[in-house]
């Protein structure tokens, strides 16, 4: 039924208070249907409608129909000062979940902020849906996965962990993104951090000693951004596929850490005639802060994948050679 959803009732609304009504992405459907009606007439402005004054009465009697609560909402936006538009009408139902949201803690997950202050727990959190969230925070709460190097423990207003331990017994710690945000702090010797995109190469890559290494998947970077606060200071390098998307994600990271170097070993670009895959790099990628090898793999039309390199016993000279370098984003010799 055309008249189920709300924004094709507020269709009728904003026909039958406003005299017109204005075409819209949302409510394409009632539009069509209320422009093919006899109550209806062109009103010489491009994609609106406006009501025949003497049928008026009939779209009364189909809004009573379909939508008995109409002159209450209609009462409510109005004192709101808002339009009866959808933008109007979901701008009041944020206003009336504001109102009954009950007492918060410091931080609540983002899903949960969702839920309290908009119809869904996927919908976005806007500026004023944060409002309403008044001091409380609302949170990804991602984890990050991490192989520490020996003798590294944390440090948390709780109490202290030892995370070596933990990963010679489990092979890696989980730190969730509220111990960072709540001042976690890290005990021990880190020369060197490495952020590795893909899991495999993440898990088996062999690093020199003292060196951190933290799997970064993909785009999921907010909860590293805050691991990297907690470790001003220390060189952080990252390693991931040599393509597009690879490309991509390390603007991004170089966003949160400007000084952060990119892991492209020499010997890598020397498998691309056996290993390189087929790629169609965009002509509008920007490779400006790329160095050679990588642009001319863009124009060769191929990538390489991080995993072929991760065993290779050359591995560790080559992390120590470019976290050597003076030039950030040059590739290790």
């Amino acid at each position: 039924m055309i008249w189920a959803s709300d924004n094709a009732r507020l269709a009728l609304l904003e026909l039958l208070s406003r005299g017109s009504l204005k075409r819209r992405r949302t409510q394409l459907e009632a539009y069509d249907a209320l422009a093919e009606l006899p109550w209806t007439r062109a009103t010489g402005r491009r994609d609106e409608i406006g009501v025949v004054e003497d049928r008026r009465t009939a779209l009364a009697g189909l809004i009573d129909r379909v939508w008995p609560a109409w002159r209450d909402v209609l009462a409510d936006l109005v004192a709101a000062g808002l339009p009866p538009t959808p933008e109007g009408y979901g701008r009041l139902l944020d206003s009336q979940r504001a109102a009954g949201i009950p007492e918060l803690p410091e931080r609540i997950n983002r899903r949960t902020a969702a839920a309290l202050t908009a119809s869904h727990s996927k919908a976005s959190l806007t500026e004023a849906r944060r409002g309403a969230l008044r001091e409380t925070d609302p949170t990804h709460d991602g984890s990050i996965r991490l192989r520490p190097p020996a003798g590294l423990s944390a440090r948390t207003a709780t109490g202290d962990v030892d995370l070596s331990g933990i990963a010679a017994v489990l092979g890696e710690v989980s730190i969730p993104e509220r111990a960072l945000l709540d001042g976690l702090a890290f005990d021990g010797t880190i020369r060197a951090v490495l952020l590795v995109e893909n899991l495999g190469a993440w898990r088996d890559l062999c690093p020199p000693p003292g060196w951190l290494l933290a799997h970064v998947p993909g785009w999921d970077t907010a909860t590293v951004g805050h691991l990297l606060d907690r470790l001003s200071g220390i060189p952080v390098l990252h390693f991931g596929d040599v393509d597009p998307n690879g490309v991509r994600i390390m603007l991004h990271l170089r966003r949160r850490a400007p000084d952060l170097k990119w892991f492209l070993p020499e010997f890598w670009f020397e498998l691309a005639d056996v290993s390189g895959l087929r790629a169609r790099w965009p002509q509008d990628l920007d490779l400006d802060f790329a160095p050679a090898q990588v642009r001319e793999l863009a124009t060769r039309g191929l990538w390489l994948e991080q995993e072929r390199i991760v065993l290779d016993a050359r591995m560790a000279d080559a992390l120590e050679a470019v976290l050597a370098a003076d030039t950030p984003g040059k590739p290790s010799q």
